[in-house]
């Protein structure tokens, strides 16, 4: 089950993941990052787009941090300015690593409660179960955007976790 040390290290896996898919998509022209690929939301930029709006939706709950502005439909709509969106991308990332080196280690017992704005009402569900949805919401949709990615012609490093660069492993 998640703890303290899962949380780092899927932290560090985030920001790694993220540098390597939006590298390879910052070497596409914008037309491509935009063009609709047949995904759940359609193109890279707003799958890209859509997680980062997770992750700011369920670090709100976590941390206490901002709640992202637009509800779930407008969850693609993030990554209009593409430079903005990636220094964005990046600045949260670090956000996400710092909560995971600050947290509690028992903050992950016991529940959370939140309003979900998507369902129309309260929540409330273990909070260990709760950080492996964050994680994993992520890494399925950087599947994607790899998928993507592959199709549009770019390259992206490796996604494998255990081949995660020693240098993600100190952060």
């Amino acid at each position: 089950m998640p703890d303290k040390d899962y949380t780092l290290r899927m932290a560090r896996y985030n920001l790694w993941q993220n540098e390597n898919l939006l590298a390879a998509a910052d070497g596409l022209p914008a037309a491509e990052r935009q063009k609709d690929r047949g995904a759940f939301f359609g193109s890279i930029q707003k799958t890209l787009s859509h997680v980062l709006w997770g992750d700011m939706l369920w670090m709100s709950r976590f941390a206490g941090t901002p709640a992202p502005a637009a509800g779930g439909a407008q969850s693609t709509e993030l990554a209009r300015a593409w430079d903005e969106f990636m220094a964005e991308r990046k600045g949260f990332d670090q956000r996400i690593l710092a909560w995971a080196h600050d947290v509690p280690p028992d903050w992950f017992d016991g529940d959370l409660s939140w309003y979900s704005g998507m369902l129309g009402r309260e929540l409330t569900g273990p909070r260990k179960m709760l950080v492996v949805h964050f994680f994993n919401h992520q890494t399925h949709h950087r599947g994607q955007v790899h998928a993507m990615l592959t199709a549009a012609g770019a390259r992206p490093d490796d996604t494998d976790l255990l081949f995660m660069p020693e240098r993600y492993l100190d952060l």
